[in-house]
């Protein structure tokens, strides 16, 4: 059941702002001329395999899911996340990145400093004060070592 789970909200959450989204407004403006194939391949794949690998330590060392109704357990520190704090995040920007750069969209540039500004925005206002309520010492000791983002 916890799969099943899992999997909607891979497919609620991330599946429809990496790729529904990014593919209807690509299609829907008529971009229909690949460019920088190889860059952009690279980018749609790097970003994939992280965030797919950050489904996976929640599902697994967090025993929960990506969604904010079935979150994590367990504060989540492991794979990715001993990196950045919100290597997801940073999966999805790398997707859209790679949509970006396929397409040449000025239109998919500014859905994802939007969706960017939003992320940004959950990480500080929901996020970070719900973990340090939930999960209180661990997370001040998580917080100090590792970066929000990478830098």
């Amino acid at each position: 059941m916890r799969l099943v789970r899992a999997i909607g909200a891979f497919v609620a959450l991330p599946g429809i702002a990496a790729f529904a989204v990014p593919l209807w407004i690509a299609m829907s403006a008529g971009h229909h001329t690949v460019r920088h194939a190889a860059l952009a391949l690279a980018l749609l794949g790097l970003g994939s395999v992280l965030l797919l690998s950050c489904v996976r330590e929640f599902y697994v060392a967090g025993r929960g899911t990506l969604a904010p109704w079935d979150a994590p357990q367990h504060l989540v520190t492991s794979g990715p996340y001993r990196f950045s704090r919100n290597p997801m995040y940073i999966g999805v920007v790398t997707i859209l990145a790679g949509w970006c750069t396929l397409w040449e969209s000025r239109t998919l540039v500014i859905y994802t400093l939007l969706l960017l500004t939003g992320f940004h925005l959950r990480v500080l206002l929901y996020e970070e004060p719900r973990a340090a309520r939930e999960f209180r010492a661990r997370w001040r000791s998580y917080r100090e070592r590792v970066p929000r983002w990478l830098i």
